[in-house]
C-alpha cells in the first residue's frame, strides 16, 4: 500500500487575501489600498489623508495671503515715503499750491513717519483677519460645532463694544486722522481746550505742548475740530490807529514800510505774496483804523509778523503821525465855577 501523500497546493491556486474595504469609491482610499493593502489604513484614509492635507493647505493659503497682502501695504508705504502717490491721496499741505514752496522741498520725514504709522496698523489688521478666519476653517475641519463658538464670540464682541467704546471711538479717530494728515508731530494746532505744537501722535492720545510748557494729552476721540496753523500759508494782520491824521499820508507811510519787510533778504523767503495796504479797516473815537495784511509761509508767520509790526510803528512816529495821534487826545478842561472867567481854564491831556 502506497503511503499517503499530502499534495502540494497548486501554483495557480490563489492564496488567502484581506477583504476589501467598503470606500474603494473614494480616491484616497483606493489609492491607499493598492499602496499598502491594509484595509483599515485605506477606511482612515479621509482621517488620515484628506484632513491633513487640508488644514495644511488652509494654513499655507493663509501664510502666502497674508504675505503678499503685507507685501502689497510695504510696496504702497515704500511709495508713499517717497511721494510718488496720486495727487488725491498726499497730504493736505502738500496739495495746497504756493508760490515759493517746491514740492521737492517737502519735508519727507513727517510723511514718512505716517506713512509707517499707517502701515504698521494695516499689517496688523491683515495678519488678525487672515489668521482668524484660517484658525475658523481648520476648527471646521476638525468637526468643531462652529455655532456656539461664532455666538459667544458675538457676545462678548458687543459687551466688549459697550465697555470699551470710548477707546474703540479713539482708535478710530486716530486712524483717520493720520489717512488724512490732519496734523502731524511739529504742526502748532488749536483743539480747543489746548493750543500748542504737537509733540507725540498716536492712534489714542495726542500730546500738546502749549505756550506756557503745559503737556496736554488729549484723547483722540475728544478731538471735535482741528485748527491746523502749520499746513499751507499763513495770514498776518496789522491794524494800526492813525487817529484823525489823513488817511492818505498815513497809506502811503505804512505802504512804503512795509515793502521794506518784503525787501529784507532774512524775511523775503518767508513771504509768499507782497504786503498789502488795504486802507481804513474801522472808525473808532479815536480815529481810523488802518489794515496792513501780507501772506507769508506757516513757519514764517511769527517772524515777518513782528518785524512789520515794528517797521509800521517806526515809519508812523517817523512821519509825525503818532505826535498827531497824541495831539488829538488833548481836549480842554471845563471851567471852575466861580473863577470868573479870569483864567482860561484849558487843561493838559489827561
Amino acid at each position: 500500500m502506497l503511503p499517503y501523500a499530502v499534495p502540494s497546493p497548486s501554483p495557480s491556486s490563489p492564496g488567502p487575501t484581506s477583504p476589501s474595504p467598503a470606500c474603494l469609491d473614494s480616491y484616497a482610499c483606493d489609492l491607499l489600498w493598492k499602496w499598502t493593502d491594509t484595509p483599515w489604513l485605506a477606511e482612515g484614509s479621509y482621517y488620515l489623508l484628506i484632513k491633513p492635507l487640508r488644514i495644511i493647505a488652509i494654513v499655507l493659503i493663509a501664510m502666502l495671503t497674508r504675505y503678499l497682502l503685507h507685501r502689497t501695504i510695504k510696496r504702497l508705504v515704500g511709495a508713499t515715503a517717497e511721494g510718488s502717490v496720486p495727487t488725491i491721496l498726499k497730504p493736505l499741505r502738500e496739495r495746497i499750491p504756493t508760490a515759493h514752496v517746491d514740492p521737492a522741498m517737502v519735508v519727507p520725514e513727517r510723511r514718512r513717519q505716517r506713512a509707517e504709522a499707517i502701515g504698521s496698523v494695516l499689517r496688523s489688521l491683515v495678519t488678525a483677519v487672515v489668521f482668524g478666519i484660517a484658525v475658523l476653517l481648520v476648527l471646521s475641519e476638525l468637526s468643531f460645532d462652529l455655532a456656539p463658538l461664532l455666538a459667544s464670540a458675538g457676545i462678548a464682541g458687543v459687551a466688549l463694544g459697550f465697555g470699551a467704546q470710548t477707546l474703540v471711538k479713539d482708535l478710530i479717530a486716530g486712524l483717520f486722522m493720520l489717512l488724512e494728515d490732519q496734523y502731524g508731530v511739529g504742526d502748532t494746532v488749536d483743539l480747543g481746550e489746548a493750543t500748542g505744537v504737537v509733540e507725540a501722535v498716536g492712534l489714542r492720545i495726542t500730546t500738546i505742548r502749549d505756550g506756557r510748557g503745559v503737556l496736554w494729552y488729549i484723547r483722540n476721540g475728544e478731538i471735535v475740530r482741528v485748527g491746523n496753523k502749520s499746513q499751507g500759508w499763513a495770514l498776518v494782520i496789522v491794524d494800526l490807529p492813525i487817529g484823525f491824521a489823513g488817511t492818505e499820508e498815513a497809506t502811503a507811510v505804512l505802504r512804503t514800510a512795509a515793502a521794506s519787510v518784503a525787501l529784507d533778504p532774512e524775511l523775503s523767503p518767508e513771504i509768499v505774496e507782497e504786503p498789502e495796504v488795504l486802507g481804513v479797516e474801522q472808525i473808532t473815537v479815536d480815529g481810523a483804523v488802518i489794515r496792513t495784511v501780507v501772506k507769508t509761509t506757516s513757519d514764517g508767520q511769527l517772524a515777518v509778523g513782528r518785524e512789520l509790526r515794528r517797521r509800521l510803528a517806526e515809519a508812523l512816529e517817523n512821519s509825525g503821525i503818532t505826535a498827531q495821534i497824541a495831539a488829538s487826545r488833548m481836549y480842554l478842561r471845563p471851567q471852575a465855577p466861580g473863577t470868573g472867567g479870569t483864567e482860561t481854564g484849558q487843561g493838559g491831556a489827561t
